[in-house]
């Protein structure tokens, strides 16, 4: 059995969580090196793989510093250090997985795509396109049987406790530090429309805005910190709703390193999780509904909404001979033939983050870092187009609906 090695930026939910929990004790991938700032992280990274201690890096710099210590690389560092150890770590010969998204403004996104190293080395994270959800719908269109694509309907159901952790009071709350919702959260669904159309986004619609999380909609009792409200019982967006509970996984886990109770307090009255949603300073859409157009004449209307209990994702998609309705989180397809009975599609090997789409995307990494395959699903350039239309989107949004073309974006 043929053994690859693999380095990792960024130990925190992705990297360690995530990746690193699903390269854990794999007899064929050896993690043998580190970076990550934050020391507790490091260590408790460091101590689950076994990486050795002049392994172990503060930064990313310090590691790429190095001679090339492994076959590939994961950066799954913050959004706003996604580029410079990217290009760097290409240049130097790594085979990098990229988490998502690319880069906060399209300049540096182009910036990359003139890098040959870049296209040929880089991979992004589009962990939708290895579910065996959508890899199944795929399938269904590729045969043929239901005809062309006329249209689809997509939603993506973030979830209402989902959004508030990370868009509210997390990571990607503010624009100005991590770029627009419909592109941090919403990439995703860009790229699987692209891939399931099989043609080039021409031109975007799209409408919304930050309808909900704001001082305007703050009740008058309610205080700044969930801690001290006297609504904390009775508001779905408490904070001690979602945090303080015997459960201790994501996302509970991402607001502190100390996962005790009293730690959880600690995070809650001192950090930004503790925040009321309506006394935070984010600033990145709640709901926004995109009509995109593409080269074939397919329209696809996609809406992105936080306000859903459930995470999850629903399709139907229309076409000259049949339909397909779906749920990923749900885990079922229906396939309506016309003039034949409605019948469930199965879908097998539904397992962990993403609805399998974590498992499948590291399962294919490690199959191209052995040289079982010769590029993964998602070539670099798709994700560039799919990441050009979530820009198109925000900037049609942003002038009230106006018809943008991705093109705009790719010069």
């Amino acid at each position: 059995m043929k053994k690859v090695s693999i380095s990792i930026i960024g130990a925190g939910n992705r990297g360690y969580e995530a990746y690193g929990k699903l390269l854990l004790n794999r007899e064929d991938v050896k993690v043998v090196a580190v970076a990550e700032p934050d020391r507790i992280k490091r260590e408790r990274f460091s101590k689950e793989h076994n990486v050795p201690k002049e392994n172990q890096f503060a930064s990313w710099e310090e590691l790429l510093s190095r001679e090339q210590l492994s076959d590939g690389l994961i950066i799954a560092t913050p959004d706003r250090l996604h580029v410079e150890p990217a290009i760097k770590a290409a240049k130097f010969g790594y085979t990098i997985l990229l988490e998502k998204p690319i880069a906060q403004n399209p300049e540096e996104i182009l910036k990359m795509l003139d890098i040959p190293e870049v296209k040929e080395r880089v991979t992004i994270a589009h962990v939708l396109r290895y579910t065996p959800f959508f890899k199944t719908l795929k399938g269904l269109l590729d045969n043929g049987e239901i005809g062309t694509i006329i249209g689809i309907e997509h939603i993506e159901r973030i979830g209402f406790f989902h959004f508030a952790h990370s868009y509210v009071r997390g990571n990607w709350r503010k624009k100005s530090e991590s770029g627009p919702s419909i592109l941090t959260k919403s990439c995703h669904d860009a790229d699987i429309l692209h891939w399931l159309v099989g043609e080039r986004c021409e031109k975007v619609i799209s409408l919304g805005e930050l309808y909900h999380f704001s001082s305007e909609n703050k009740p008058a009792e309610a205080a700044e910190r969930c801690l001290d409200c006297s609504l904390k019982d009775s508001c779905p967006y408490s904070a001690t709703r979602i945090y303080l509970t015997g459960y201790t996984g994501w996302p509970v886990s991402v607001i502190t390193t100390d996962l005790s109770y009293e730690g959880r307090l600690k995070a809650l009255r001192e950090g930004p999780y503790g925040r009321c949603v309506y006394s935070s300073d984010n600033d990145v859409v709640d709901h926004q509904a995109t009509f995109f157009y593409f080269r074939n004449g397919v329209v696809a209307n996609f809406t992105m909404t936080a306000f859903s209990h459930d995470i999850t994702r629903q399709i139907r998609i229309h076409c000259s001979h049949g339909e397909i309705y779906g749920d990923l989180d749900g885990g079922f397809i229906e396939l309506n033939i016309f003039g034949k009975e409605r019948k469930e599609v199965p879908i097998e090997g539904v397992k962990g983050g993403h609805s399998g789409g974590d498992e499948g995307l590291v399962e294919e990494f490690v199959a191209l870092l052995k040289g079982e395959k010769k590029r993964l699903s998602t070539a670099f350039e798709d994700s560039v187009h799919s990441h050009m239309m979530a820009f198109a989107a925000e900037k049609s949004r942003e002038q009230s609906g106006i018809v943008v073309p991705v093109t705009d974006f790719l010069v």
